[in-house]
């Protein structure tokens, strides 16, 4: 069945009339492509600062821990010194406090000395004991803030990853889908057709020469065979959301028509288009968006039929679906 498709296509290409110029716009249209491959670096560019900035994020945290575990070895050094000065003076106080039990039957005056003695020993327990208190009590603070810190910086770890290996799956996703169309248009390519893959997106850019004849909204019989074949690949691939955007040259259309003008004519055939690809009942309208841009985008700017045929044309975006990678982005 291929092979019978291959020389049906090659019989179609042989008897259809295509003017050489439409041809030579193939080899002119990639300098439009640039404009949207810089607008789609700058998003690159700008999940890339997204990264640096978690990553910078996490070293901060990690120096923070290291403080924090630092002050909390000397403060358990502290502690240690505060308990072995609190078993002296408890020494010391036991001592007093035989020594006044023996002399009570003596002196008076010594009596007097050594109570005043061990009331100085007993208020200097009590501080010391009430400092231990305190010193327990900041390191147990600082071991609180320690595991709070390790767990964020785990957390950012986790949401840098899953974010790294999201990216990485989306560009894995989205060049293999732009294999998967190009095999898929094969045929058609020398056409009117291309399929190229920038900043994260897959582009099919179809010239006017393969789905409309001048002025027409009606997709020719060629186009619907690519449209068609291009249907399936998107029906197996319900991740992926698609932008359908009309464009037109700088020629007023002519008075008395039911399409008004430029814009009318950009949008009515991007919505031919949406039709045909709606064929497939496994495509989900509402992965569809359709865009009329009128004369307001050319790839060339030039006034010549050179240049003016170039921007006839009608684009395919085919772009992943980016909620979930936003959702990471967002999270506090």
């Amino acid at each position: 069945m291929k092979r019978i498709f291959i020389y049906s296509i090659t019989a179609a290409l042989i008897f259809s009339c295509v003017p050489s110029a439409q041809f030579r716009e193939v080899d002119k249209k990639w300098e439009a492509l640039q404009k949207e491959r810089d607008e789609m670096l700058e998003e690159n560019e700008s999940l890339t600062v997204n990264n640096r900035e978690m990553k910078a994020v996490i070293d901060d945290v990690r120096a923070k821990k290291e403080k924090f575990v630092r002050d909390s070895i000397r403060m358990s050094n502290e502690i240690i010194e505060c308990r072995e000065e609190v078993r002296n003076l408890e020494r010391k106080y036991s001592d007093l406090q035989e020594t006044h039990d023996a002399l009570l039957r003596g002196n008076a005056r010594e009596t007097r000395r050594l109570l005043t003695e061990l009331q100085s020993a007993q208020e200097d327990l009590a501080q010391k004991q009430e400092m231990l208190k305190d010193l327990e009590g900041s390191v147990s603070e600082e071991r609180q803030a320690v595991t709070k810190l390790r767990a964020e910086l785990e957390a950012r770890n986790m949401r840098l990853m899953e974010l790294e290996e999201m990216l990485y799956k989306k560009d894995e996703l989205m060049r293999n889908l732009r294999k998967t169309v190009a095999d898929a248009l094969l045929g058609f390519e020398g056409q009117g057709l291309t399929v190229t893959q920038r900043n994260g997106k897959v582009y099919v850019s179809l010239q006017n020469q393969l789905l409309f004849s001048s002025g027409s909204t009606v997709v020719d019989q060629n186009g619907q065979v690519a449209l068609r074949q291009l249907a399936v690949v998107l029906a197996a691939n319900p991740d992926i959301d698609i932008m359908i955007e009309g464009h037109t040259d700088n020629v007023p259309f002519r008075k008395g028509s039911s399409i008004k003008d430029n814009w009318d004519l950009s949008v009515l055939r991007a919505t031919s288009i949406v039709r045909i690809l709606l064929e497939q009942k496994d495509i989900d309208p509402r992965r569809i968006t359709v865009a009329g841009r009128g004369e307001y985008m050319p790839v060339d700017p030039a006034d010549t039929p050179e240049a003016r045929s170039k921007n006839r044309r009608t684009e395919i975006i085919l772009s992943p679906d980016l909620d979930e990678l936003y959702r990471i982005l967002e999270i506090e």
